[in-house]
C-alpha cells in the first residue's frame, strides 16, 4: 500500500502523543484500564464465537486484558500471525496460558499448530481514529486487507483517548470501524 506524506506525518505526531500521555497516566488507571467489557459491547458479542485480538506493543491499548472476560463469554480467542512482509497474516487459536512464539516486527503468535480461524470479530490496534470511525494504523495495511479479507467480522478499533483526532484521511480501500473502545468511552458507529 502507498502511503502519503501526510500519514506518515499523522502517524508520528500519533505516537508523540500517545507516549506523553501514556508517561503522564497514573500508574493504577493504566493497570486497570481495558479490563472490563462495556455491557453495550457485550451485547454486540452476544453472537460471536472466535474473538481476534492482540498483544499491544509499545504504547498500544493492551488488548489482552480484555481476554479473561471473553474467556468467560465462552469465546474462542484467537491473535495475529504475520505470516510475510507483504500484509498478510491470519489468525491461530489462544488462551492466555499459551506460550508465544517471536513473529515479524516484533509480534508473537502462537504456535501455529492448527489451521487458522475465521473470526466473528476483530480487535484491531491503531495509532489514531476519528468520530467518523476512521483507523490510522501502522502502514503497513496488514488490518485493511484482513478486514477486507472478513468483510461480515465485527472490526472494534482499541485506543487510548488521547488518540482521537478531528478528521482522519481515508483512502478507497480503508473500511471504517464499527466500534472503538478507549479507556473511557465506547464509541458506536451510527446504523445506516
Amino acid at each position: 500500500m502507498s502511503d502519503d506524506p501526510g500519514k506518515t506525518t499523522l502517524r508520528t505526531l500519533a505516537r508523540e502523543r500517545r507516549r506523553a500521555f501514556l508517561t503522564s497516566l497514573d500508574p493504577l488507571a493504566h493497570r486497570l484500564a481495558f479490563k472490563a467489557i462495556p455491557s453495550p459491547l457485550a451485547r454486540r458479542l452476544t453472537g460471536a464465537q472466535t474473538v481476534a485480538l492482540y498483544m499491544g506493543l509499545d504504547d498500544e491499548a493492551p488488548a489482552q486484558r480484555l481476554a479473561p472476560q471473553l474467556a468467560a463469554m465462552g469465546k474462542t480467542l484467537a491473535l495475529p500471525r504475520v505470516i510475510d512482509r507483504l500484509g498478510s497474516m491470519d489468525f491461530l487459536t489462544w488462551t492466555p496460558e499459551d506460550q508465544l512464539f517471536p513473529g515479524l516486527y516484533g509480534t508473537h503468535h502462537p504456535e501455529p499448530s492448527g489451521p487458522a480461524v475465521t473470526p466473528d470479530v476483530i480487535i484491531a490496534p491503531l495509532l489514531g481514529f476519528d468520530r467518523a470511525m476512521n483507523r490510522l494504523g501502522q502502514g503497513g495495511g496488514y488490518y485493511d486487507r484482513t478486514f477486507a479479507r472478513y468483510p461480515d467480522a465485527l472490526r472494534i478499533g482499541l485506543a487510548w483517548s488521547v488518540q482521537e483526532h478531528d478528521a482522519l484521511p481515508a483512502d478507497p480501500w480503508d473500511l471504517p470501524l464499527d466500534i472503538i473502545l478507549t479507556e473511557i468511552e465506547l464509541i458506536e458507529r451510527p446504523e445506516a
